[in-house]
């Protein structure tokens, strides 16, 4: 800006709202940009001025220019960790409690509290709380600190996925992150998708090679003998040592008879299918193959990490009722029915990272151990889809120091 003019922004002070009335009121203030920048050297007042942001100053922070970062996932990667690591170790007090939407909370409380302390721009596109009906982390939430010029990320999470078994003290719950920054010919990095349920298959990489050589394929529709006799010989077992996983539902009746009449062997998991779908595409995998009918935002989780592995999977929208597919086709979505989305579909591009903690065990992690009270060891896999490199990070937690920050009331926390 020429003519030594200052750019500026407008913040909203809070004001407490008077005794008498309902309404909150507000002073705006113009802010000079550089005294914003100083504001950030002290954290407890910038993040009360970060957290005011309205829509014109979000705009704002996404216009200015980006610091210039080389290969930002890189440098940012495991403050995602650190993340997934807070929501698992701040649930774990809800395991076998039966109160899946306080543990949800708490996962939701953790998650926000450590993105309060990272500079990026980031949006969600995919939460889990609109889905479950529950506490969570909402599509259109701004999570950290929005300081102009920070680098720009899309985010789909789910705190906890499997709020049911960490309520009942049961197997298989993660606390799950994928995120996205902008790339050049990517328009929709983590794709949202319209309807509550999709059919999945999700198979690995061994699979993929095996069918590139033999000229062979899958597809949803195919029928499941064939499916089973394909992935039988792409990872060299019999059909009876195939272990394919699913949620126990009735809704898979009909699959479960198909697959235990054609012999192979079947692993029924009562929640949690983002694990589950992941678990085919690992390096020592115990599972061969996931098929079934699950959440939609958890098939958009699984597909970033299915493609960091190099595996793959195949979905497509499932409504529920007719009331359902009506609403998918009055808004729009008719063609899109139909579509099967591979995992490069739904996650698309390069810039993707994908993080998970184990909170119960999983096939994809173990979950937290803790040391009475003392220690506690956290399991967690991190990976990338540009260098396709997995990290699997064992944690060791010094509960008597260890302090996680909490977004309730902007404090660390012992637990």
């Amino acid at each position: 800006m020429g003519g030594g003019a200052h750019r500026t922004i407008q913040i909203k002070n809070r004001a407490k709202s008077k005794p008498a009335g309902k309404t909150t009121s507000h002073v705006s203030a113009a802010v000079n940009l550089d005294k914003l920048r100083l504001a950030c050297l002290s954290w407890p007042s910038f993040l009360v001025i970060a957290g005011d942001l309205r829509e014109d100053q979000r705009s704002m922070a996404l216009r200015l220019p980006k610091q210039d970062y080389h290969d930002i996932e890189r440098v940012i990667e495991l403050d995602f960790v650190r993340a997934t690591e807070a929501a698992a170790l701040n649930s774990l007090r809800w395991l076998g409690r039966g109160d899946k939407e306080a543990a949800d909370a708490a996962a939701s409380d953790a998650i926000r509290g450590m993105f309060d302390l990272m500079n990026i721009c980031g949006e969600v596109v995919i939460g889990e709380g609109i889905k479950d009906n529950a506490p969570g982390i909402f599509k259109g939430e701004q999570l950290g600190t929005w300081y102009p010029g920070s680098p720009e990320f899309h985010i789909a999470l789910d705190p906890i996925d499997g709020t049911t078994n960490i309520s009942k003290g049961a197997p298989n719950s993660i606390s799950c992150i994928a995120a996205a920054s902008p790339e050049e010919g990517v328009k929709v990095a983590l794709r949202d998708i319209p309807s509550f349920y999709m059919s999945k298959l999700a198979y690995g990489p061994r699979v993929i090679e095996y069918m590139k050589k033999r000229g062979d394929s899958l597809h949803l529709d195919m029928p499941i003998a064939e499916i089973l006799a394909i992935i039988a010989h792409a990872v060299n077992k019999r059909v009876q040592d195939v272990a394919v996983m699913m949620l126990d539902r009735p809704r898979h009746k009909e699959i479960v008879e198909q697959i235990r009449a054609a012999g192979a062997s079947l692993r029924m998991i009562g929640d949690g299918d983002i694990a589950a779908a992941i678990a085919p595409s690992l390096p020592e995998p115990d599972v061969d193959l996931y098929m079934g009918i699950g959440g939609s935002p958890e098939a958009v989780l699984a597909a970033a990490a299915i493609k960091c592995l190099g595996g793959d999977m195949q979905c497509r929208m499932w409504p529920r009722d007719e009331k359902e597919r009506k609403s998918l086709v009055a808004d729009g979505h008719e063609q899109d029915l139909d579509r099967v989305y591979a995992a490069d579909d739904l996650a698309n591009g390069q810039n993707i990272i994908f993080c998970a903690t184990g909170i119960s065990d999983s096939a994809l992690l173990p979950g937290v151990r803790a040391r009475g009270g003392v220690t506690a060891i956290t399991h967690s896999i991190l990976m990338r889809a540009k260098s396709k490199t997995v990290r699997f990070v064992r944690a060791r937690h010094d509960l008597q120091i260890k302090t996680i920050r909490l977004r309730s009331d902007n404090r660390e926390h012992i637990l």
